[in-house]
């Protein structure tokens, strides 16, 4: 007997399920390798984006929003939180034999972190695909910027800690995010295979430049991107949930 996805999930449905295994694999390597998780991440952030392409090239299905907003809880919610404890912890030299304040700090920001992604991709859900625009930081761009300043070699534990106790606000503020047109967002995926493929290149020039176009986007977009995007223009955002 077929299982009971056969003929009901399509090959965009399947590359966000290998999105949500990504997610795991990088909280396991988080533990071993804190590069390579953080490329593992980057990588579901491309999945992430390649499933919405295959979708609207072969046609979706009446699952894959429900499959992807919890493939994103996996990639871009518990993934990124493992990966800033792990940085932090270890960065602070913090030990788990005994409790201590430190300890708690960390995890109560990293738990609030995956508490605020997964509201946020409830919301997002609900109210917002339908729209050119999101409420709130997205949860693959706040995993993003992340990834790459952890690649890029430039933040330090308490900054990451500091990056992800800020994304616990701006992933459920009411900011609004325009949808990336699909030149723009060609642009940063071509960016994020290179950060992924040869991280260290230049002295780490990718990763380095990923980072700076997600905070350009972050910071710039709600207030002069959208204003010269025409409300007919196609958008194709990696970075929508």
């Amino acid at each position: 007997m077929l299982p009971r996805f056969v003929g009901r999930l399509g090959v965009a449905d399947a590359v966000t399920v290998a999105n949500a295994a990504l997610g795991f694999v990088a909280c396991v390597v988080a533990f071993v390798d804190i590069d390579l998780a953080a490329r593992l991440i980057l990588l579901a952030a491309v999945a992430d984006g390649l499933d919405g392409i295959l979708a609207r090239q072969y046609g979706g299905t009446e699952a894959g929003p429900y499959l992807d907003s919890l493939a994103d809880v996996a990639s871009f919610a518990v993934a990124p939180a493992v990966l800033a404890f792990v940085v932090v912890s270890d960065g602070l030299g913090i030990g788990f034999e005994t409790v201590t304040a430190e300890l708690l700090l960390v995890t109560a920001v990293c738990a609030l972190f995956v508490a605020m992604a997964v509201t946020r991709l409830g919301l997002y859900t609900a109210y917002d695909t339908v729209d050119e625009y999101t409420e709130g930081v997205q949860t693959t761009l706040a995993a993003t910027i992340l990834g790459a300043a952890i690649l890029a070699g430039v933040a330090g534990p308490w900054l990451v800690l500091a990056i992800t106790a800020a994304f616990c606000y701006l992933m459920v503020s009411r900011i609004r995010y325009p949808d990336l047109l699909v030149r723009d967002a060609g642009i940063m995926g071509v960016v994020h295979v290179l950060a992924i493929l040869v991280p260290g290149f230049a002295n780490r020039s990718f990763p380095f430049a990923l980072l700076v176009l997600g905070l350009a986007y972050m910071t710039l977009s709600p207030w002069f991107y959208w204003r010269s995007v025409p409300s007919s223009a196609p958008t194709d955002a990696p970075e929508n949930a």
